[in-house]
């Protein structure tokens, strides 16, 4: 008969995992820097490996030989649900960077008029800017599926409005109101963001990191989304890209939607103060305005330099500029003032001129906004992570929103100051308007930070 294996007399115990405060099971515990806390084990674990969080070696809670540690992004994503509601939301944003692009092309193409096209799309900008901080606070006082869905339905709706318009040859006007009923779609990219501040709490340098894959997504969806609805918009019929667009933009925010485990707990009636009225907030708001209207001039003017499919693939080689230096961007432990990134990124928009003005050669001109690209995910990292610091809390939502809608004016106003050069100058003077607005968001910078603001 085999002998039975004794007990030890003595149990050995080793310490619990440490998570930080308010996120889920499972998720390690996070430095200042984003880096993962001392991991533990127990006698039962046998070296058992569970999604971001590594237990023990032998039986007797020994380390397991040593590993290199993982590096910012997979600690990132081995929280759990963190790549289910990043996926999800890279959908549903995606379409944002189609509308624009196959508005412009799709009532070019009919009606014969760039200067209509940035009209009718800096309109329904500039509604989205009024209404988006209303949809926000309802997020944060509601929640974020029971807002999402239904906005996203109406956005829909009146993508769909548009496209009858167009094809039905309607009034032109007709064309301004269904763009501007679009305003509803829900800000996925700032629900997104309010997860990661909701999880990373008391991790400054993870949510820097995590801000920094925001922005690769972001400029991801700008990349792929013109190049698509350039693709579809020439190659099947001119409203193929809005269509698209709206299906995806729909099917997105519902399966963003379905991840309830990450999505922050509503906080109700907030007594905080408004994110508008806290100091500091609004010249940041203005920084926001004026980069956007950087990015609004740059899409119409080189959608009129270039035109067709090239054009989409031009505008999306400058958002790979951007993605690629954001994801170097957010490896590192140090950030940089805003206001030196607006510094830089006022410099490098002067290449798309010079490759303009100088040649007509669309090698040098992609080129030139590639590089260009590069200064824009830094830039946007460091005023979105001022902007988390300077929300309140209960309040992540709505001022991630009047960001990004400070943002969505500034594009209005770059759209049609961009059309407005191409149609009474030349396509090629168009590149002066994002430099004069890259140069005045630096100031705008500059000067809060002189008054001895952070930004």
């Amino acid at each position: 008969m085999p002998a039975t294996p004794s007990r030890p007399t003595t149990a050995v115990r080793s310490a619990p995992p440490s998570f930080a405060p308010g996120a889920p099971a499972l998720v390690p515990r996070l430095d200042a820097h984003g880096c993962e806390g001392r991991r533990t084990g127990g006698p039962r674990t046998g070296g058992l490996r569970t999604r971001g969080l590594r237990t023990g070696g032998d039986a007797g809670g020994a380390p397991g030989p040593s590993r290199r540690p993982p590096g910012p992004y997979r600690r990132l994503f081995g929280i759990p649900g963190t790549r289910a509601f990043t996926a999800a939301g890279l959908l549903a944003r995606l379409p944002a960077g189609m509308f624009g692009v196959s508005a412009i092309l799709m009532i070019a193409d009919t009606r014969g008029s760039y200067a209509l096209a940035g009209a009718v799309t800096a309109t329904g900008l500039a509604s989205t800017a009024l209404v988006a901080p209303v949809t926000a606070r309802l997020v944060d006082r509601y929640g974020q599926a029971r807002v999402a869905v239904p906005a996203a339905l109406l956005a829909v709706l009146g993508q769909l409005a548009l496209v009858l318009c167009v094809r039905s040859g309607a009034p032109a006007w007709t064309l301004f109101a269904a763009y501007a009923a679009t305003a509803t779609c829900p800000n996925v990219g700032g629900m997104c963001r309010a997860r990661w501040g909701h999880l990373l709490r008391g991790a400054p340098g993870a949510r820097h990191t995590a801000n920094a894959v925001e922005q690769a997504v972001d400029e991801l969806c700008f990349m792929l989304g013109p190049v698509l609805a350039a693709l579809l918009c020439s190659a099947l019929f001119v409203e193929a890209g809005t269509v698209a667009g709206a299906l995806l933009l729909l099917s997105g925010v519902l399966l963003f939607a379905a991840q309830r485990g990450t999505e922050p707990p509503v906080s109700g009636r907030s007594t905080a103060a408004a994110p508008v009225r806290v100091p500091g907030m609004r010249p940041l708001l203005g920084v926001f305005l004026a980069t956007g209207a950087v990015f609004g001039a740059t899409e119409v003017v080189t959608l009129a330099e270039v035109g067709g499919a090239a054009g989409g693939a031009v505008l999306g080689l400058a958002a790979a500029g951007s993605g690629a230096a954001g994801l170097l961007y957010g490896r590192t432990r140090r950030a940089v003032a805003l206001p030196w990134c607006l510094a830089g990124m006022t410099a490098l928009t002067t290449l798309p001129l010079l490759a303009a003005v100088l040649t007509d050669r669309l090698a040098l001109l992609a080129a030139a906004l590639l590089v260009a690209g590069t200064a824009t995910a830094p830039a946007m990292v460091a005023g979105m992570t001022a902007v988390q610091r300077l929300t309140p809390a209960g309040r992540a939502n709505e001022g991630m929103t009047l960001a990004v809608t400070a943002l969505l004016g500034g594009i209005a106003a770059g759209s049609a100051a961009g059309g407005w050069t191409v149609e009474r100058l030349e396509p090629a003077a168009g590149y002066l308007v994002p430099v004069c607005a890259a140069a005045l968001a630096w100031a705008v910078a500059a000067a809060g930070r002189g008054r001895g603001g952070r930004a």
